[in-house]
């Protein structure tokens, strides 16, 4: 088509307000242009952003999206994905609540998958996670900034992947300082304010002179924060206390106001939407691909 023509053309249509019959660009080009979002927490505090920012990502384009609430089953995952891949969509985004690696979908084959959060178990798929060993490092390095030496780490169960890398991580970044944790072991627990509390008479008792805390979330940050102030110790001044994962309503609600660390969750959600379409488009980059996390400075440290 001459380029005068052409130009003719997409006049005329501006003009008469057209807009192209989806249905039939799908038949023409053999694409849904729908993608399906699949999590095991569709309400969660994790996967929602996740959710959100490869929604963000995706409805930039032309792209539709379905999103499925598995609630952890395997039986309703495996009917969700059937759905799926009844509709002909071009590829589907896993995201969960936890960072644990998970089983890649079954019998997806010729579809593209893109892992968020909770990485696939198969290191040919794609996954895009967190980056436990940033998070760490800056918690840590901030805390040593401050003048901090004598840090302890407060955690949650060792059975979660988060848990035992944040945990890991973190006494190798006190050991590059030539430090180790003020216990000389790590505290780990359940993933509460009831913890927290409980940690910080246990730490306090086996090294009174500990003058910060790095904990494994803010949940259990906050306990510590409330038993501290319980025993007339005064935040920061006479201790440091750091959380993890900047939930609103634990850092923002803790008294003081929480430091803490951003696992850009958003982010993740949005740079699987990419890697997603870069496999649509042409083709997937396998293996893992890490988020930045971010430290959020407040009262607390």
């Amino acid at each position: 088509m001459r380029p005068e023509t052409r130009q003719r053309v997409l006049d005329a249509v501006a003009q008469l307000g057209f807009s192209p019959n989806q249905h039939a660009q799908s038949l023409h080009t053999g694409r849904s242009w729908t993608v399906g979002l699949m999590t095991t927490d569709g309400i969660g505090r994790f996967s929602t952003p996740v959710l959100l920012g490869a929604e963000d990502a995706l409805g930039a384009g032309k792209i539709s999206v379905l999103l499925c609430d598995t609630r952890g089953d395997a039986i309703r995952e495996q009917h969700h994905l059937q759905n799926l891949m009844d509709r002909r969509v071009d590829g589907i985004i896993v995201t969960g609540r936890r960072t644990d690696p998970r089983p890649p979908l079954p019998g997806v084959e010729g579809i593209p998958v893109v892992y968020a959060l909770s990485p696939s178990t198969n290191p040919t798929d794609t996954s895009v996670v967190t980056d436990d060993r940033g998070g760490a490092r800056l918690a840590v390095e901030h805390l040593v900034a401050t003048g901090r030496t004598r840090i302890a780490h407060v955690t949650g169960p060792q059975h979660h992947a988060a848990a035992r890398e944040r945990a890991r991580h973190t006494v190798e970044q006190l050991q590059a300082a030539a430090l180790e944790p003020s216990t000389g072991r790590i505290h780990h627990g359940e993933w509460s304010e009831a913890w927290g509390r409980r940690a910080t008479e246990a730490v306090l008792r086996t090294a009174p002179d500990t003058d910060a805390f790095f904990c494994g979330n803010d949940q259990i940050a906050r306990g510590v924060t409330d038993a501290l102030r319980e025993r007339g110790v005064t935040v920061p001044d006479d201790m440091a206390v750091v959380g993890y994962d900047n939930w609103d309503t634990m850092a923002l609600a803790s008294r003081p106001p929480l430091t803490t660390i951003d696992m850009n969750l958003s982010e993740i959600g949005r740079i699987a939407a990419l890697e997603l379409l870069r496999a649509i488009d042409t083709e997937p980059r396998p293996g893992a691909h890490t988020v930045p996390c971010r430290l959020v400075v407040r009262e607390s440290s």
